[in-house]
């Protein structure tokens, strides 16, 4: 390794014309079969001293903290500070340009930070491997992404591909267009109808693509292809996923995530999940909450009316 990483030398190429040779001294050679063994080693140091989350993917880092008293602020900005240290001292700058601070939370007070000299942006949305997160933690600017995406995809099959029979579209839907649509769906599937709609009438138009299948339902066409809807698929995808959490290979993290129901009178199979009781006020949320008493017209007795609250 020593005798790979050292005297490495590089030079720049444009229009044939080449500059000079110009030492290498830091940094791991991209494409390299040892490049991420040797990165990881690089920053494995990284988060001594940090107290907040940090998680890291590649060359991206993330850092994270409940930041609600003045104390708590003060410590994420001492943990950007160490972090910013780290850089200097290693050699390995972090783009500040692309360090952006996405607040959670209904009363966040948006305090700023800085890393290194220099003040963070606050961002009200952001990308995460593929994923837009915002700050309400909303998924409509994903689906609309996704939506607008794969519906340029099936434009270009219907382009390219001159046949309109199942066995060639099918595949290439599959391979093409819905591996996309459920793209880490566990972790931003929706829940809103409108979206589950828009993400659903993007398999609609491709199943319309097949020659012999125009004229008929949605339903016969999935039938027909043998396919099921997203929707059923995210479904299925949750089960199996649940399934590895409480009886399969991450049965270890599962315990935290899940609490087995307890043994009634009834036979049972042991995979019986608790489910949590949530204290949800509706009463107070529906839009006949608030009774106010009022008095009527032509009479001494009071009457109760509703309004919107």
């Amino acid at each position: 390794m020593r005798a790979w990483l050292t005297d490495r030398k590089q030079r720049v190429t444009i229009s044939g014309e080449s500059s000079g040779w110009w030492p290498v001294t830091s940094g791991v050679p991209q494409g390299s079969v040892l490049g991420l063994i040797l990165f990881n080693l690089f920053i494995h140091d990284m988060e001594e001293g940090v107290n907040s989350l940090l998680i890291k993917f590649a060359d991206d880092t993330k850092t994270g903290a409940v930041a609600t008293t003045e104390e708590q602020v003060l410590q994420f900005q001492k943990d950007l500070d160490r972090l910013g240290k780290w850089a200097g001292d290693t050699r390995m700058a972090f783009n500040v340009d692309k360090c952006k601070v996405l607040h959670l939370g209904h009363r966040n007070r948006c305090h700023k930070y800085r890393l290194g000299d220099k003040w963070l942006e606050s961002s009200a949305c952001e990308r995460d491997l593929g994923v837009l997160v915002d700050c309400r933690l909303n998924m409509s600017q994903q689906c609309d992404a996704v939506v607008k995406r794969e519906n340029t995809t099936l434009v270009c099959i219907a382009r390219s591909v001159a046949s309109r029979s199942k066995e060639v579209l099918l595949p290439l839907y599959t391979i093409l267009v819905r591996l996309q649509l459920e793209y880490r769906a566990q972790f931003w599937v929706p829940h809103y109808r409108k979206d589950i709609a828009r993400l659903e009438s993007v398999q609609h138009s491709a199943t319309r693509l097949v020659a012999s299948l125009q004229g008929i339902g949605y339903e016969a066409r999935l039938r027909e292809l043998d396919l099921f809807s997203l929707e059923k698929r995210r479904l299925r995808g949750d089960m199996l996923a649940t399934y590895r959490y409480v009886r399969g290979c991450h049965m270890e993290m599962g315990r935290d995530l899940f609490s087995p129901a307890e043994e009634g009178r009834t036979h049972s199979n042991g995979a019986k999940l608790r489910e949590p009781r949530f204290n949800l006020f509706i009463y107070l949320k529906h839009f006949y909450a608030a009774p106010i008493a009022t008095k009527p017209q032509g009479g001494s007795q009071q009457d109760t009316k509703y309004i919107n609250t």
